[in-house]
């Protein structure tokens, strides 16, 4: 548990919370921008159209993160009756938030390949840009699971016809346990479906900044 690194290592631990701070605020506030872009001023009036990480920090998804090595932002409010295009619109909404990450992952990447061979490999500015990068790349691919409540279900449930709008609310409804069930396998009893998902990923990022 990240909760850990705090005895083991107060620096690291410091990274790590910066880089985790970094990219849940910058998808949250996408979330947010995307639908104040397109009309819908909800999440600009809630106080969430900004970059301070109080207004995006969920307090029991932040206990959980540092606890059980996984947690949430805030969700931001979205009215999708004001979206432009109400049904894509609110999948722009919610792919913005993942989009936001996979962009701030690419720039850390350039700037990492920017400084290779300025700094010393070992300088914690290294460190914290691969934080950076990996935790960004890793929360846009799993906000992109297709299961609710996460990014990627409101674009299946989009894609999916609305003859099947009993499956889509009892999906709703179970989706968030179905996750839960679904860590918990993956972080208490070693199933690793999740790390498997990832570990695909993080093996392309490791030899693009080899």
């Amino acid at each position: 548990m990240l909760i850990s690194t705090l005895f083991e290592s107060p620096q690291m631990f410091l990274i790590v919370v910066m880089a985790i701070v970094y990219a849940l605020t910058i998808h949250e506030f996408s979330h947010a921008a995307a639908a104040t872009y397109l009309g819908d001023n909800t999440a600009k009036y809630n106080g969430r159209l900004n970059l301070n990480p109080m207004s995006h920090l969920d307090v029991f998804g932040t206990l959980m993160l540092l606890f059980a090595g996984f947690g949430w932002g805030k969700p931001v409010p979205v009215n999708t009756h004001n979206l432009r295009w109400r049904k894509w619109g609110d999948s722009v909404v919610s792919l913005a938030g993942p989009f936001s990450n996979f962009i701030s992952g690419f720039i850390f990447i350039l700037i990492y390949k920017g400084l290779s061979g300025v700094l010393p490999w070992d300088n914690l500015v290294f460190v914290f840009l691969i934080y950076l990068i990996f935790v960004n790349f890793i929360l846009g691919i799993f906000n992109l699971i297709p299961i609710p409540p996460l990014d990627g279900s409101h674009v299946l449930f989009n894609l999916i016809s609305d003859k099947y709008a009993d499956f889509k609310r009892k999906f709703a409804i179970n989706g968030p346990w179905i996750l839960l069930i679904l860590l918990i396998m993956d972080n208490f009893l070693g199933f690793n479906i999740f790390g498997h998902i990832f570990g695909f990923f993080e093996d392309i990022i490791w030899k693009i900044l080899a």
